[in-house]
């Protein structure tokens, strides 16, 4: 067991950079909102929306997922939702956070781009009545067509000053980053950032995240822990500064260790390996759980949880002021803990 309790982590200052706004939908919002859309999910109570909450591979999960999100139809609900999450953030001492949306799961259904992203805008502006700096990272749906992101991003241009930077999520199976790179070129153009989700264990993982890395030069990794199998590739990331996002509780769906080995050797190796909560509504914790679960089941030393936090906030989107303010935040916390 480890020693870091977790009152210390909840408490340590962090930012979050993986986190899916559409994954924060918890079962009591996801009945209020049906009810109040008169959308028919199949489930009348709290108990039952919960029990369906419960799949075994990705496709299962995805089949959840995606269908839960018929319940958020309006400006307002998208505001409640991404406000919702916010408040939990705060609990958990989340001081920045940089929040992943998927308008082509809304635009799909018939809900339009200003709907969702005024919405999300909104919460992220009213963040600061909590002590959060927010912001919005657009991703691609990768099991779309390209035309279907060209069309996206274009709508996300007329949005340009609402959104930090771009992302790519959703099935990996057989759309491989290159699937997008016109896309990404793009947005680098105007100034957008760029990560890509690198799913672990894969098929092509490595592949996909060479792709990522040496031809979309991307500057952030999803996941990616699986780039250990590459000591070239774990070389570039150090020698570039690239983070990697990972997120235990959700690993542990695909990986019974979730990844935990692997982001201890990257520590060791100088990686910017941060920890997040992907979509916890759906797996079972926010942040501050994520830091405690990798912490009491591979035994982390204090030293380590402090650095995966302090990674957070140096890969974060952020002027380099603002990082020195959170790390001089963090720093203060350490010492009076």
């Amino acid at each position: 067991m480890s020693n870091v309790t977790k009152e210390f982590i909840a408490g340590l200052p962090k930012a979050e950079l993986h986190l899916h706004i559409e994954g924060t939908l918890e079962p009591e919002l996801k009945l209020k909102l049906a009810q109040k859309n008169q959308i028919d999910i199949g489930q009348k109570s709290i108990e039952e929306v919960k029990s369906a909450y419960e799949y075994n591979d990705l496709a299962s999960f995805l089949s959840v997922y995606y269908p839960a999100m018929n319940v958020l139809q309006t400006e307002s609900d998208f505001y409640e939702l991404a406000f919702d999450y916010l408040k939990r953030a705060a609990k958990n001492n989340v001081r920045h956070v940089e929040i992943f949306f998927d308008p082509q799961a809304h635009t799909s259904r018939g809900i339009s781009f200003e709907t969702v992203i005024n919405g999300l805008y909104r919460a992220t502006l009213d963040a600061r009545a909590l002590n959060i700096d927010a912001s919005l990272i657009m991703c691609f749906l990768r099991d779309f067509t390209k035309e279907s992101a060209r069309k996206t991003l274009e709508s996300a241009l007329k949005h340009r000053d609402k959104i930090v930077g771009i992302g790519l999520d959703s099935d990996e199976h057989n759309n491989p980053p290159l699937k997008f790179a016109r896309q990404f070129e793009d947005a680098a153009a105007v100034g957008l950032h760029r990560t890509v989700h690198c799913d672990i264990d894969q098929k092509d993982s490595i592949e996909h995240i060479r792709q990522a890395l040496e031809i979309m030069e991307v500057e952030r990794l999803d996941h990616g822990t699986n780039i250990v199998e590459d000591p070239d590739l774990v070389e570039l990331v150090v020698k570039r500064g690239i983070g990697l996002t990972s997120c235990p509780l959700s690993n542990g769906f695909v990986s019974p260790e979730m990844k935990g080995k692997e982001v201890l050797e990257l520590l060791s190796k100088d990686v910017k390996v941060s920890i997040h909560s992907d979509d916890p509504a759906y797996f079972g914790g926010y942040i501050s759980d994520n830091y405690s679960a990798i912490a009491s089941n591979f035994e982390l030393t204090k030293e380590q949880v402090i650095q995966l936090a302090k990674n957070s906030f140096e890969t974060s989107w952020i002027s380099d002021k603002q990082k020195e303010l959170y790390l001089e935040e963090l720093n203060t916390y350490v010492a009076n803990n």
